[in-house]
């Protein structure tokens, strides 16, 4: 779907969202209990029970996700007209303030064209049940790695080459949003800055701790034929795929939704979206040292390779701002 109607349906989820709160709210709900398809043997989930907008929405109430056999167990006694008797302990803090959290930026400086910039990045923000090894520590630690071996080589690269470490990431891109905002342009209105020319490219890792196997080029066809040399070196090492889709769910889009090239890696999927994506397993123990190495030095390279191009990156062009597509899609 194009990134209008994805926020479009998002928008709708948060006022479902709010309007399910207040239901709770009004009906004196004390706690919801949820199941998850992929909470099962001990291993549980969490996500979000959508924001309250800053006060702005009705806050929702305490929400717990329950591994099945503990929902069927429970359902089961229902049935029966068994009385059931539940326990809940829960320690947080809500507050209606601004809360502000922080972008980790830094770089290497470049040197004829010191001004351009090749971009990296992760998200450094994780869920509360696990550790956040693998969504995102492993990104992180990769993206830290290829400014690490570029820096350990003292490769002479004609562009800055900058990392950022992104926050907010799981509550909605916000981190990389407001840099985006901040630095490049405005999706909302493509009000674009004197920067908006100067970013080359940005690559973005972020689906857990297996190899890189491609890319995914999110519609720009123009940069197919340029990872396809910078990939021919790893091709012994499985990175044999250049696919013209989009993917989503993650920080490259911030970049993208203004025109700029933005591309996620494909990776081995491994166990993270059965096992350890939000999952309180989401631990040390799943990430993988000999798969983050191989995705380090793969993107090192094609850093390495973009930083000292003579050209910029292909670019896709301009989308429209956003208020004008959404109200498109109406």
């Amino acid at each position: 779907m194009p990134r209008p109607v994805q926020d479009e349906l998002i928008r709708l989820r948060r006022e479902l969202a709010a309007r399910r709160a207040k239901f709770y709210s009004d009906e004196g709900v004390a706690a919801v209990i949820t199941d998850d398809q992929r909470a099962r043997d001990a291993v549980t989930f969490a996500e979000s029970a959508f924001a309250n907008d800053g006060g702005k929405a009705p806050l929702a109430p305490p929400s717990f996700v329950v591994t099945s056999e503990q929902y069927n167990r429970v359902t089961r006694l229902l049935d029966s007209k068994t009385k059931v008797t539940m326990r809940l302990t829960l320690q947080v803090r809500v507050s209606d303030a601004a809360v502000d959290a922080n972008n980790i930026v830094a770089e290497i400086p470049g040197g004829s064209k010191k001004d351009e910039l090749v971009m990296v990045g992760a998200h450094f923000d994780s869920w509360h049940s696990g550790t956040g090894a693998t969504d995102n520590g492993a990104g992180s630690a990769v993206m830290m790695e290829v400014v690490r071996i570029l820096k350990a080589l003292n490769l002479k690269m004609d562009r800055t080459v900058r990392i950022v470490l992104w926050s907010g990431e799981e509550q909605g891109l916000l981190g990389s949003e407001a840099y985006v905002k901040e630095h490049f342009g405005d999706p909302k209105t493509m009000k674009l800055t004197a920067e908006h020319a100067k970013l080359s490219g940005y690559f973005n890792l972020d689906n857990g701790s297996g190899k890189i196997r491609g890319v995914y080029l999110q519609g720009n066809d123009g940069m197919r034929p340029i990872f396809d040399q910078w990939l021919t070196p790893f091709r012994d090492q499985g990175v044999t795929t250049i696919s013209i889709r989009d993917t989503g769910g993650t920080d490259h889009l911030s970049f993208d939704d203004v025109g700029l090239p933005g591309f996620q890696f494909i990776q081995d999927p491994l166990d993270y979206m059965t096992i350890t994506h939000h999952s309180n397993l989401d631990v040390y123990d799943h990430a993988i040292a000999a798969d983050l190495m191989q995705a380090s030095a793969v993107i090192a390279s094609v850093v390495y390779h973009a930083a000292t191009r003579p050209d910029m990156l292909p670019r896709k062009p301009l989308p429209k701002p956003e208020t004008a597509a959404a109200s498109s899609t109406k």
